[in-house]
Parts: structure tokens; C-alpha cells; sequence
């Protein structure tokens, strides 16, 4: 699948991956995961930052999801969060790493890591 996005006067072309799992409504348990959770992309890392601390304003903790490339975006913004705002009392919890099979535009299927960093407030 191919997409085209405007970006700042230019057109890029972005491929995806399919997801190896069915599209399914999401429950209520998931709609509350997802209010916690920071999903890391190719945008600044700043914009990511301000999101997680805007949640955690809100929730005692937020977990940062990133996958392949963007692995090393996640762990920056968790740092960014509990050494730059020392003095607010956040802190890195639980860091979980794993894998996801994917199937890839030719069909074949690829594993690509995945990682989860729980930043919650201090008591």
C-alpha cells in the first residue's frame, strides 16, 4: 500500500505495512490504553515530549510505544521526560521489548522489535 503526503510544499511517497492482525472495534479496555499511550512516529521528538507530558498532567503514568526505527525516538523522549524534568518527579517504570510479525507488501513475513516505556509520576 502507497500513500502520498504533503509535507511542507513537497509530496512524499510512504509506504506501510500491512498489520497481521483484523480490523477490530476497539473495547473499552483499549480505549483506556490508548488515553496512556504515546505512539512514536517520524514527527520531532519534541512534539512526542509535549504529549506525554500533557497526558501525565492528566494520568499518574504514560506508556511510549514505538516499533523498528523508531526505537531509539522512544527512548530519547523517555529521557528527555525524567532527566530534563528532574526536578518535577517523573520517572522511567517498566521498559518491556518484544516483536511483531508483520506481513510485508510481497507477503512475505517480517518480525519487527517493539518496545514499551512506562514514565510515571514519583509519589
Amino acid at each position: 500500500m502507497v500513500f502520498f503526503v504533503y509535507v511542507k510544499g513537497m509530496i512524499t511517497e510512504e509506504t506501510f505495512m500491512k498489520r497481521s492482525f483484523p480490523h477490530i472495534s476497539m473495547s473499552t479496555d483499549a480505549q483506556n490504553e490508548a488515553k496512556d499511550t504515546v505512539f512514536i512516529g517520524k514527527k520531532p521528538i519534541m512534539a512526542y515530549v509535549t504529549s506525554a507530558l500533557i497526558q501525565l498532567a492528566n494520568n499518574p503514568q504514560v506508556v511510549i510505544k514505538a516499533r523498528g526505527l523508531s526505537i531509539g525516538r522512544a527512548v530519547d523522549v523517555a529521557q528527555i521526560i525524567a532527566r530534563r524534568t528532574d526536578n518535577t518527579g517523573y520517572s522511567i517504570g517498566q521498559v518491556k521489548i518484544g516483536s511483531e510479525q508483520l506481513q510485508s507488501l510481497d507477503g512475505r513475513s517480517r518480525n519487527v522489535s517493539t518496545i514499551e516505556i512506562e514514565v510515571k509520576k514519583n509519589a
